[in-house]
């Protein structure tokens, strides 16, 4: 990773790590073995997102791509537009319409992708078995519940 220059975008996965260059291409180092890191020929990306086994990436025109792990769905994002956020989960994946709605794929086990009904959200995260949405007033919500 060392090599990596020009970076705007960078994220964590559980086992792998990615980023966006200027120039809106992807760059993926770390484990591989679900095709988590297939992104060489991502181009014109505003984010990038790397989940557990997965990895979502934003183009600039608003649609959504991903690669990786297939069998949870969270993958499934090839018909989402006009996202303007997203964020990989372990299982699943999320991302914010520029009307303010969420999008979800993926395993929704614990209710994590419960998010049809969540509106002037501006900003979402994803983890293992929950999602976070930021509304544009400065609360959150969050499916499941989570007690504080």
């Amino acid at each position: 990773m060392q090599s990596w220059r020009e970076m705007v975008v960078l994220s964590c996965g559980d086992w792998h790590s990615v980023g966006v260059r200027s120039d809106g291409s992807a760059l993926a180092a770390g484990n591989n073995r679900r095709g988590q890191c297939a992104v060489e020929g991502w181009r014109d990306l505003a984010a990038i997102s790397a989940g557990y086994l997965h990895t979502v990436g934003l183009r600039a025109d608003g649609r959504a791509v991903a690669t990786g792990e297939r069998a949870t769905g969270a993958c499934e994002v090839d018909e989402w537009e006009d996202v303007v956020a997203l964020s990989a989960g372990s299982y699943h994946t999320v991302g914010v319409t520029a009307s303010g709605r969420v999008l979800a794929a993926g395993d929704n086990s614990y209710g994590q992708c419960e998010v049809g009904d969540w509106r002037d959200i501006v900003a979402v995260a994803s983890g293992s078995t929950h999602t976070l949405g930021l509304r544009a007033n400065g609360t959150v919500v969050t499916v499941p519940p989570l007690v504080a």
